[in-house]
């Protein structure tokens, strides 16, 4: 395998074992802080609350693109950045400048992240960022989404990932606009240290995918965050030929991974290690780490490997049915390795 080609798949697995171990270690810290989102985390209905936001934010991200409100797109991403980072710092850095209940070395940090973003977002600014918003959106969510609902959710995820990419095609439209606004929908996995992302041209682009939440994509001249498939040249070459063409990736200088493949995966981390009853591992530094958590990180980058081992071939590729799917399974064989009854597992228990 090209020596290039190695480096990416390397920084790619990086990437993702520093969302999942982000999202572990901010568990803890986020319920101690009162960010639990539901009320009640066991019901599975909040899956679909979940999912009905996901397709109300594609509609409006694809009629943006469509009718030149791109900025508005770029700004909402922005704002949530700040967000998301706002709260993993807010428990990461100590309140030692205050200005009443403000944290304002917090606030200022999360401010920098946006900041960043908005002014020079070359693709190792756009991967701190995403990592950062990453694992604390896995976090959040590990916290908010019980057992059953957090398998719900990737289930229904992964199945809405495999339509979007091979059946309706319908986040092509939105790849072109997601990829110009440079921002951490998606992650930048470079090939060569000599990319760059500002000079990259997305015009153009087509033959990919995205989803707006998951999923892992990568084509010739432009990507999105969703699908998984041949990346990026920094040349702008013609997206629809380069695809078509199945360009191996030893050709390409980076391909792009969808911030959702790497955050949907460890929510299921996430809530195995706060919600299960299995035992904790005593890691000192990762004290939330437990049998199922750790198996399910396994299991993700099992399917991880899977998927770019495609993605090396030249084609797009749905990301979630691989990486969630791994992710669940891995948790089910570790839940059950450390005594937990498969249908207390699931969740299933209350309903039986």
């Amino acid at each position: 395998m090209d020596l290039r080609v190695v480096r990416g798949v390397a920084f790619a697995a990086l990437v993702f074992f520093l969302v999942q171990v982000g999202a572990l270690s901010l568990v803890e810290p986020f319920q101690s802080a009162g960010y639990q989102a539901v009320e009640d985390p066991s019901d599975p209905t909040n899956s679909l609350v979940y999912l009905g936001a996901i397709l109300v934010a594609t509609g409006f991200m694809l009629a943006a693109f469509k009718y030149d409100f791109d900025r508005a797109v770029k700004g909402v991403v922005l704002l949530s950045s700040a967000l998301v980072s706002w709260y993993v710092f807010g428990v990461v850095v100590p309140p030692v400048v205050t200005y009443g209940s403000l944290n304002v070395l917090a606030a200022a940090f999360a401010l920098a992240v946006a900041g960043a973003l908005l002014v020079y977002p070359e693709w190792y600014v756009v991967d701190t960022a995403g990592v950062v918003m990453g694992a604390g959106a896995a976090g959040l969510f590990g916290i908010s989404f019980g057992l059953l609902p957090a398998v719900v959710l990737l289930s229904a995820l992964a199945v809405y990932d495999a339509v979007s990419v091979y059946g309706t095609e319908h986040m092509l439209d939105l790849a072109e606009g997601v990829m110009d606004l440079r921002v951490p929908v998606i992650l930048v996995i470079p090939l060569s240290w000599s990319y760059s992302l500002l000079e990259d041209d997305f015009s153009g682009a087509s033959g990919v995918h995205d989803e707006g939440d998951g999923g892992t994509e990568t084509t010739d001249s432009a990507t999105t965050d969703s699908a998984t498939g041949p990346p990026e040249t920094s040349d702008g070459g013609d997206a629809a030929a380069e695809s078509e063409a199945e360009s191996p990736v030893s050709e390409r200088d980076a391909f792009f991974i969808g911030l959702g493949d790497a955050v949907m995966p460890s929510v299921m981390i996430a809530s195995a290690a706060f919600f299960s009853p299995a035992a904790s591992l005593g890691v000192s530094w990762l004290p939330a780490l437990n049998l199922p958590a750790l198996t399910s990180m396994v299991g993700t980058f099992l399917g991880l490997g899977v998927l770019l081992w495609a993605v090396m071939k030249g084609r797009a590729h749905a990301g979630l049915p691989l990486l969630n799917g791994g992710a669940i399974a891995g948790y089910l064989v570790g839940a059950v390795v450390s005594g937990v009854p498969l249908v207390r597992a699931l969740g299933l228990a209350p309903y039986l």
